[in-house]
Formats: C-alpha cells, sequence, structure tokens
C-alpha cells in the first residue's frame, strides 16, 4: 500500500477473506443464483490471487520494469524491490487497499458469471477482510 505522501507499508501478507452477496428482484426456481455455480467462480478468482505478490500496476507513482526473470517495482521513496515475476501479480488497481480488492473482485466475479451463465445480479456486494474485524466493502448495482 502507498500513500499519498509517497510512503509506502513495509512488505508484508494477508489472509484474505472474501465474502458474496448478490441480490436480483426475481428469483428463479427458488434462488438468486446457485451456490453451486458462483462458489467455483469465486474460488477460480480467490485463487488466482493466492501465492502472489500483488502489486497495483495502476499507481501513478509506482515504476514496474521487467529485468530477465525479475519485476523490478521502483517505489515513490525510491525503494527498489526485484522479485521473481512468477511471484508477482500486477492488478490492474490503483492501489492495494481492501477496498480497491474488493472493487476488483466484484468487477471480475461479475464478468464470469454473465460470461458463463448469462446473469447479472440486480447488486453485488463483495466484502474483503484483511484480518478479522477489519473489512471493506463494495456494492455494484446494475443500471437499469
Amino acid at each position: 500500500m502507498i500513500f499519498e505522501d509517497g510512503s509506502r507499508e513495509p512488505l508484508h501478507g494477508h489472509n484474505y477473506r472474501v465474502m458474496v452477496k448478490g441480490e436480483t428482484p426475481e428469483l428463479s426456481d427458488d434462488m438468486v443464483f446457485d451456490f453451486l455455480d458462483i462458489k467455483p467462480i469465486v474460488r477460480q478468482v480467490c485463487d488466482s490471487l493466492d501465492h502472489k505478490l500483488i502489486i497495483p500496476k495502476n499507481h501513478p507513482k509506482l515504476r514496474i520494469d521487467t529485468a530477465g526473470k525479475n519485476t523490478v517495482i521502483t517505489t515513490p521513496d525510491e525503494s527498489m524491490f526485484s522479485i521473481p515475476s512468477t511471484d508477482v501479480l500486477l492488478l490492474p488497481i490503483a492501489n492495494t487497499s481492501a477496498e480497491l480488492m474488493a472493487v476488483h473482485l466484484t468487477h471480475v466475479i461479475r464478468e464470469l458469471v454473465k460470461s458463463k451463465y448469462g446473469f447479472s445480479f440486480a447488486t453485488l456486494e463483495i466484502e474483503v477482510e484483511e484480518t478479522p474485524g477489519q473489512s471493506a466493502v463494495y456494492v455494484h448495482k446494475e443500471e437499469a
């Protein structure tokens, strides 16, 4: 996480917890959406983040370069990290806050459900918990 003044958090990890809530104005087959269909999608999306150093590739003050098999990240305070590229995941977000992770996950899960099942939730809510009791929620409402 890089703050507005250019300072950064020390490298550290999280065991995120993700919760998904979906709403629709009409029920089909007595349910909003079958848990058996959405669980593998959520698991796939979460697994893609697991055991990776998540880097916000859209951060305006972060420099990201490739050097051989490594990804070299230079932060605004001029700290430089060289990490094997196989261990890095560049996400299309501006920072790695729980809030922006929730926005990203919402859009990815929404698109996967739509492309696989042709279904759109009227409201899709994703909660990302960094540590017990500390979470961020993003709610996406479909436009009518």
